[in-house]
């Protein structure tokens, strides 16, 4: 038992000491043979141990006497302890000893061995031998051992393997695996590990185990799809992502797709290796960018968005992934087992071909994309009108659509025909028509206002209006307004830039549409006559196409006549009446004007006057309708045509005028007016040569009365030469400028005098010392000619073809030309008049000094007579000239403004005493006494003035 301590050997081997045994000493012994008392058998833990029984055998001896006495001693850990006495004999014919313990021991656990004198294999049993080096004992092999607790056995010492590998732990070393074997043990590596030196066999001292990387390798360590760390004895593999482990060492690749939601609603999952493509159904898309998700999930696409998908004539409806195509009413499938698509697109059916006579009789069925239409034929308009209704509509000759026709009181029924016609076209202004029902409507209306293919005049047929409504322009407005909006409904801006004409025996029509990005400036043609307009920026005006319309009526003259224009002058229609619109457009303002190239209709006398005009409806009222130059004028004119340009769209025609020659114009009035212009023009030479030769006063100037009478005297020369430049253009123009520019010099220089006139007064109130009177030549020059000179150049410039006439060459009456004179004129009035008071007040104070001396009183009076009659010369005799409705102002007018020679002759000559002087000089005759000239002996005005100056400076001459 391994708790006592210490443990001492059972078996010990006894030191024999003496080798002479007494004699009997082998007989009678107690044999101690049991297999256990085997020297060589070790062991403290057996049954029965410590064997007390030994004790008994002390002091005994068998048949010995004289035994030999030796020392024995238990053989413990290589050492001889605790000693004892023995006597030993030897039995010769045994072959063994015998002995005697002498005294007792003090180890009460001590036995008594024996040894086997005669070993052999089967003394020992099995896994056991016999002792080479021990005779007679018996010994395990190597490997094996008696267990604890065993007792040996006869026939088995009973010897069982050693288990090495535990009876020694590490045995083998580290990293190592023990394997117990049969009488041994074998070491290996453990996995992971191998000798230092693999060459070598394992040694756990000299080879040892030591740790395998086998991350060298990583592809055959983890396989491809993972990194591998190497660890002791091991090593750790990672797979990528989007790899799982299916075993210890092999990554497999993660199905994301197995997870039916990953991707989101609508959309299909694709596993690829380590990781995973979600891609949406078709008809379906995501909001963002990025690849469909929860969070992005895939949505319906609205196929419809793309207006081509379906291809022409086809509707598209969206659906849940997808959509359908229908092919819009009036139209079918090209296939149609086939859907549409731009591939298979729609086709028009042709209702006029698949149902004949759908329109009824006397009606004309025409087929246009998607649908049909129907109009009546020639002859017959429908009963209800511009809306045909199917199974409803009949056609009707106009005798019979008239008669059913209900008047308004004092309307004819072609004006109440006319009237709903247009009321209709109100009623759907963006109507799209077809050509045949514009044609036929417009015929209609043309033929029931009375214009027909061959009528070329003016006539009052059966179907005609009736002549007042024609004379006052009634019918031919309504006409114009039926005839711009059936035209305008031609007019279809979705089909992209068109140029379309229609030409009929009555009607010509020309239409064009263009982009804003066009940069093509269009020229509509009808009838041989053209229009020019820069439709591209009034598309970009309005952002997006814009269209006009070129239209031309033959016998539109006959509802709408020259005479129409208000001028006194004798009118002639001399060209075509077109109509230009713009339909369809918000914003019609033009960025610059529209030519009109108008062909003549005949040659026209070289003195005629062309005039470019629009028709004026009157406005919503309709109060005057009228042939208006407001807005137009010529640009260019010659034996052929005449280009007008005009700043609106309307209805435009070119008018001749000519001068009247019948029973209006008046002889007489012609004679008179060249007899007083010729003793006008006698004074006025008499007035120029009296200022320019006589010997003035040095204190007056007479330089505004001169310059005054020469422009005056050149003004009326010219006009009555009028008659030799009339015929000539160039020379007529350029004496209508002169004539211009003198008419407007006359009135500055009576503005100058007037102007003279008040200065004067102005300093004779302050009591000065009048050296010259009035302003120096140089400012007069300055402003009496050049202000004129001013004037004319810009009006020449504004309007350069403004200059010439029919009956007299002076400024045309075109675009208000005729303001470049009547300006002028009455500003220089308006300041004449204002001067005139003016004056009249600063003389006040003056002649209220002057009532205590009669000469001065009489003088004060002349100079009061003299002032208002210039006012009355200079500018009050112009005023008659704006009131010419009457004989009697016209005779009044030639009378008085002719003598303003006459009277500036009287006034500022005859008047003067010195001049009558200077007369009787020239003549040779005696001056008169001063009794008597009588009145007649007064000096002018400005002497009056300065001797009224020089008498007042005398009377204050004592004061200073």
């Amino acid at each position: 038992m391994s708790y006592y301590a210490p443990a001492l050997l059972l078996g010990s081997l006894f030191i024999i000491e003496a080798q002479s045994y007494p004699n009997g000493s082998c007989d009678n012994y107690t044999a101690l043979n049991q297999p256990w008392r085997n020297y060589i058998f070790a062991s403290t833990n057996f049954p029965g141990f410590p064997m007390n029984i030994d004790r008994l055998l002390t002091n005994q001896w068998n048949e010995s006497d004289t035994p030999t006495r030796g020392n024995a001693c238990p053989y413990y850990a290589a050492c001889c302890a605790y000693p004892i006495s023995i006597d030993v004999a030897y039995c010769s014919y045994g072959g063994f000893y015998v002995f005697r313990q002498i005294g007792s021991h003090a180890d009460n656990y001590m036995g008594y061995v024996t040894s086997h004198s005669n070993c052999t294999s089967s003394s020992c049993g099995l896994f056991a031998e016999c002792s080479t080096t021990s005779i007679g004992g018996c010994q395990c092999l190597s490997g094996y051992q008696i267990p604890a607790g065993h007792l040996p056995v006869n026939d088995s010492y009973g010897c069982q393997d050693i288990n090495e590998c535990v009876v020694t732990p590490n045995i083998c070393g580290s990293y190592s695996n023990c394997t117990n074997l049969p009488g041994t043990y074998n070491c290996s590596c453990l996995d992971g590990f191998a000798p230092s030196n693999p060459a070598l066999a394992f040694n756990p001292s000299t080879n040892p185990c030591t740790d395998i990387n086998e991350c060298l390798d990583p592809q055959k360590a983890c396989g491809d799809y993972a990194t591998c760390a190497n660890t002791v004895g091991s090593h750790i593999c990672t797979c990528f992502t989007g790899f799982e482990h299916d075993g210890p060492f092999d990554c497999q690749d993660i199905d994301e797709c197995f997870n039916s939601t990953i991707c989101g609603p609508e959309c299909v999952c694709n596993n690829t290796p380590g990781s995973y493509n979600c891609t949406c159904l078709s008809g379906f898309k995501t909001t963002y960018q990025s690849k469909p998700s929860k969070t992005n999930p895939c949505l319906d696409i609205d196929e419809c968005l793309n207006a081509t998908i379906c291809g022409p004539a086809a509707k598209c409806n969206n659906t849940y992934g997808s959509y359908i195509c229908a092919c819009l009413s009036g139209y079918q499938l090209t296939n149609p087992d086939v859907p549409a698509s731009p591939l298979s697109p729609c086709i028009d059916i042709n209702e006029c071909v698949e149902t004949p006579g759908v329109c009824g009789q006397n009606a004309v069925c025409t087929n246009v994309p998607g649908s049909f239409y129907c109009f009546c034929g020639k002859g017959y308009y429908a009963s209800t009108g511009l809306v045909w209704k199917m199974d409803v509509t009949v056609c009707k000759n106009f005798e019979s659509l008239l008669a059913e026709v209900a008047p308004q009181e004092g309307q004819s029924k072609q004006m109440s025909f006319l009237n709903q016609m247009n009321q209709q076209l109100l009623s759907n202004p963006n109507a799209v028509l077809p050509v045949g029902l514009v044609t036929n409507t417009l015929n209609a209306a043309l033929a029931v206002s009375g214009i027909t293919a061959n009528q070329t005049q003016q006539s009052n047929t059966a179907q005609g209006t009736t002549g007042p409504e024609q004379q006052n322009g009634v019918t031919g407005t309504v006409v114009l307004s039926i005839s711009e909006r059936l035209v305008n409904a031609l007019v279809n801006t979705t089909d992209g830039q068109t140029n379309s004409t229609i030409q009929t025996p009555i009607m010509d029509i020309s239409w064009q549409v263009v982009d804003g990005k066009s940069t093509f400036m269009p020229s509509l043609k009808v009838s041989n006559n053209t229009m020019d307009i820069d439709l591209p920026a009034v598309a970009r005006n309005n952002n997006g196409t814009a269209s006009a319309v070129f239209l031309s009526i033959n016998g539109m003259e006959n509802l709408l006549g020259a005479n129409l224009l208000p001028t006194d002058n004798n009118t002639e229609m001399f060209s075509d009446i077109v109509t230009a619109t713009l339909p369809r457009i918000n914003h019609t303002q033009l960025s610059e004007p529209v030519n009109f190239t108008l062909f003549h209709k005949r040659s026209a006398p070289e003195f005629a006057l062309r005039t470019c005009v629009y028709w004026d409806n009157g406005g919503s009222e309709g109060n005057t309708r009228r042939w208006s130059e407001d807005g137009c004028w010529v640009s260019y004119t010659d034996d052929n045509y005449t280009v007008c340009s005009c700043s609106h769209l309307s209805t435009f025609a070119l008018i001749m005028q000519t001068g009247k020659t019948d029973s209006q114009d008046d002889p007489f009035l012609d004679l008179v007016n060249n007899v007083c212009v010729i003793v006008g023009l006698v004074f006025l030479a008499l007035a120029i040569l009296t200022f320019l030769f006589c010997s003035w006063n040095p204190k007056i100037n007479n330089t505004a009365r001169l310059h005054l009478c020469i422009c005056l005297f050149l003004s009326q020369l010219l006009l009555l030469l009028d008659y030799v430049f009339i015929h000539h253009k160039l020379a007529c123009s350029i004496m209508a400028g002169l004539l211009h520019f003198l008419v407007v010099a006359s009135f500055m220089w009576m503005l100058l005098e007037a102007l003279q006139l008040h200065l004067l007064v102005r300093r004779l109130s302050k009591i000065q010392v009048i050296q010259r009177e009035g302003l120096q030549k140089k400012y007069l020059y300055l402003i009496g000619y050049g202000i004129p000179l001013v004037i004319v150049a810009v009006s020449a410039a504004v309007r350069p073809g403004g200059y010439g006439g029919t009956t007299v060459c002076w400024l045309k009456p075109i675009y208000y030309f005729n303001w470049a004179v009547l300006g002028p004129v009455c500003v220089i009035l308006a300041m004449n008049w204002i001067l005139f008071c003016v004056t009249i007040w600063s003389l006040r104070p003056t002649l209220a000094n002057m009532k205590s001396d009669v000469s001065q009183s009489k003088d004060t009076r002349l100079i009061i007579f003299k002032i208002l009659a210039q006012f009355v010369i200079l500018g009050c005799t112009w005023v008659l000239g704006l009131f010419q409705s009457t004989m009697v102002f016209k005779y009044l007018f030639i009378v008085l403004n002719s003598q303003q020679g006459t009277f500036l002759y009287i006034v500022h000559c005859l008047f003067n005493k010195e001049v009558r002087d200077e007369y009787r000089r020239w003549l040779g005759c005696p001056a008169k006494s001063s009794t008597q000239d009588s009145m007649k002996e007064t000096p002018t005005v400005s002497e009056d003035l300065n001797r009224a100056s020089e008498e007042k400076e005398k009377k204050k001459q004592p004061d200073k």
